[in-house]
């Protein structure tokens, strides 16, 4: 089971130099991630391909005012303000594995408010499959978006009942605190039995679709990033086995667990569907 509890964000602390000594635990018995590692080893590839760059390149990102465009197929399109879904929707601490395609982990103490609860507001009609997600498009901001290798701005996309299921969150906080540009403020998807690149940073827009959408990973090696993307040590990445994972702060490394652990909750969405074919 997922561990969660509602404990709300009251803090806007950004200092990245944190000595976190928690003892806290998921459901499976293992510490959480220090906050300084979950602060400055970041995938971000807006800001750099750099792990250990992004914190220090993101400090001036502006996240306020922030707007959410979610339409599409929907009854009720609307534009948000992201300090209203703030107040909107309770806040939620989740505490979630996250796994990366290269084969590392974390556990994040995540605040936010499931993605089924903005979903159901604007209520998607009956032509509607999936969900797309597009990121902040400013390559002055971002200047990693300056890169013509990949298709900006990053795109992702779920089923929408991956996306309704209440393991999926639109995260605004780690830690009790507002989320840091670094780890995508000021909203990011969270889908913890996926491979990390799914869970989309710095959201601008969601629009409810009928077409499958193609996110820039699947552009850019359509062979290596599948759409589905969940976490399978079966399925591996041509250039990463999925055997095992090194999960920050530790030293040695652990065996991968299919849909990282949280098969029991999400087995059901991908019953009779040959996995190998859709990784």
């Amino acid at each position: 089971m997922m561990a969660a509890c509602s404990r709300q964000s009251d803090s806007t602390d950004t200092i990245l130099d944190v000595d976190n000594t928690s003892a806290d635990v998921d459901e499976l018995g293992d510490s959480w991630t220090n906050y300084t590692s979950i602060a400055n080893y970041n995938n971000f590839y807006e800001f750099s391909v750099n792990k250990e760059r992004v914190a220090a390149m993101a400090q001036d990102f502006k996240i306020s005012p922030w707007e959410i465009d979610v339409g599409g197929l929907v009854k009720n399109p609307g534009r948000y303000q992201v300090e209203n879904l703030l107040t909107k929707f309770d806040q939620e601490e989740r505490v979630y594995r996250l796994r990366c395609v290269e084969g590392w982990s974390m556990v994040v103490p995540w605040m936010g408010f499931p993605l089924k609860r903005l979903l159901d507001e604007v209520e998607p009609t009956m032509n509607a499959q999936y969900v797309r997600f597009e990121t902040l498009y400013d390559p002055v901001q971002l200047p990693g978006q300056n890169d013509g290798w990949y298709s900006w701005p990053y795109v992702e996309g779920l089923r929408l009942d991956e996306a309704s299921h209440d393991l999926t969150i639109l995260a605004t906080g780690i830690y009790g605190r507002t989320l840091l540009p670094q780890n995508g403020a000021p909203l990011r998807l969270v889908v913890p039995w996926k491979y990390g690149f799914k869970s989309i940073k710095s959201i601008v827009r969601i629009d409810l679709v009928d077409q499958q959408p193609v996110s820039l990973w699947m552009k850019a090696a359509p062979n290596e990033y599948g759409f589905y993307a969940n976490v399978n040590p079966n399925v591996h990445h041509p250039r990463w086995s999925q055997d095992t994972e090194r999960r920050i702060g530790e030293l040695g490394r652990r065996d991968t667990l299919l849909f990282n652990g949280y098969a029991e909750q999400v087995d059901h969405l991908y019953s009779n569907m040959d996995l190998q074919y859709n990784f």
